[in-house]
């Protein structure tokens, strides 16, 4: 079973999320597929925008630390270094990225989560979005980009997210800027003017 399923709708290419059980967390065939992905439609005249979302109940935990922990234990560090590579490289990717894409975050939206989607032009967030950078609590700094977007928060309030580690609803991330547009979870799924 692909962890990334390829929907091609006209101009539109949706990416979504394939290990529901996991809560979508990012595995480094998720990423590589996702730096083929997004590498290919840059170039692409007739791709015009990219859609990402999750399938079941998280948009995307975080990435799969316990695979990297596993194959330190087991293995080596180089396992850990190519996927951090890759990630960090796809964050980079999409922050530059000449094409919009829009992020359906509904649900868990969680580090490395956060990485494939705040840095893209369009993050919608419905009644069940619940953003967090957890690393913290484990003693991490927020990696996967978040030092660029939490500090360009009004306020404090990039410092009191990135240090607490605080969960975040949909609300509370519109008003900071974390999201770009509000849908309710209805909507989502029984509508068809919106982008579900």
């Amino acid at each position: 079973m692909s962890q990334v399923l390829v929907e091609a709708n006209g101009v539109t290419r949706t990416l979504v999320l394939n290990r529901p059980k996991q809560l979508n967390a990012l595995s480094s065939e998720m990423i590589t597929c996702f730096l083929r992905c997004f590498t290919a439609y840059e170039e692409d005249d007739g791709v015009k925008l990219l859609i990402v979302k999750g399938k079941g109940r998280a948009f995307c935990a975080g990435g799969d630390v316990a695979a990297v922990v596993r194959s330190i234990n087991n293995d080596s560090w180089k396992y850990g270094a190519h996927f951090f590579r890759n990630e960090f490289l796809l964050n980079y990717i999409i922050a530059t990225y000449s094409k919009p894409q829009v992020s359906l975050l509904t649900g868990i939206v969680m580090g490395g989560g956060a990485g494939v989607s705040i840095h893209g032009r369009f993050r919608v967030v419905t009644d069940s979005t619940v953003f967090a950078m957890p690393e913290t609590a484990l003693g991490l700094f927020p990696d996967i980009g978040a030092s660029y977007f939490l500090s360009r928060l009004p306020g404090f309030y990039g410092e009191y997210v990135g240090i607490t580690g605080v969960r975040l609803d949909a609300a509370e991330m519109l008003a900071c800027g974390l999201a770009t547009h509000f849908v309710s979870s209805d909507c989502t799924h029984s509508c068809r003017g919106c982008l579900c």
